[in-house]
């Protein structure tokens, strides 16, 4: 079923309060362009109907025009002649060729009103339907916008976190520098530290020595 049931439905409608209360506004928008232009095709393909109908009833209105002209002209010949009832039957011909000449020629009126109202639903229509794909346009750049301002802001975000990767490593960096320069400070006193060890050991067995030497003396 389509979004308009019939022309006045089109002309009367509100855009905006439609694509606001839509769940996809661009999806909306797309399906009432259609409808649209749809409905745009059948109003003037009954405006070229009318068109050409105009055009069969005005050949045929000037043809019977034509053939009441002659019946005329048969009355008078009649007439000429004596022949009143000829004359009468002829004239009778051109009445009912007047007759239906204007049959034809209200026909023709109504036709051109038709037209009238059809070239202004079109107007209305086609004004409509600029309304609509402009606002389609706007909600194109709209989503565009959005999509770029998502982009740029994805990006920031990452290059925020790369940024903090980056300072993170090279505090890591800074510090395995210091471990490194502390490990260095000590590379150069190891021998001298294994060395006061051993003088320690040695000093305490002299003072063994020393100990056992005087309790000797003692005795």
């Amino acid at each position: 079923m389509g979004i308009f049931s019939r022309m006045a439905d089109i002309v009367n409608s509100n855009l905006n309060s439609l694509l606001d209360h839509a769940e996809d506004p661009a999806k909306m928008i797309r399906l009432i362009i259609q409808e649209m232009e749809e409905t745009l095709v059948e109003v003037r393909s009954s405006s070229a109907r009318i068109i050409a109908d105009k055009k069969t009833a005005h050949r045929k209105l000037e043809q019977m025009q034509t053939q009441a002209q002659s019946w005329e002209e048969k009355a008078v010949l009649a007439l000429s002649k004596d022949r009143e009832d000829l004359a009468r039957a002829a004239l009778q011909e051109q009445a009912n060729l007047n007759e239906e000449a204007l049959r034809i020629e209200v026909e023709l009126s109504a036709a051109d009103e038709h037209l009238t109202q059809l070239g202004e639903e079109i107007g209305q229509l086609q004004s409509k339907l600029n309304d609509a794909k402009a606002k389609q346009k706007a909600l194109l750049v709209r989503e565009k916008t959005v999509q770029e301002r998502i982009r740029i802001k994805q990006q920031s975000n990452r290059s925020a976190l790369d940024n903090a990767f980056a300072k993170f490593e090279k505090f890591e960096r800074r510090m395995d520098n210091l471990e490194g320069q502390l490990e260095a400070m000590d590379l150069g006193n190891e021998g001298d530290l294994a060395a006061q060890i051993n003088a320690l050991e040695e000093d305490e067995r002299i003072n063994e020595a020393l100990a056992k030497l005087k309790a000797k003396q003692a005795q």
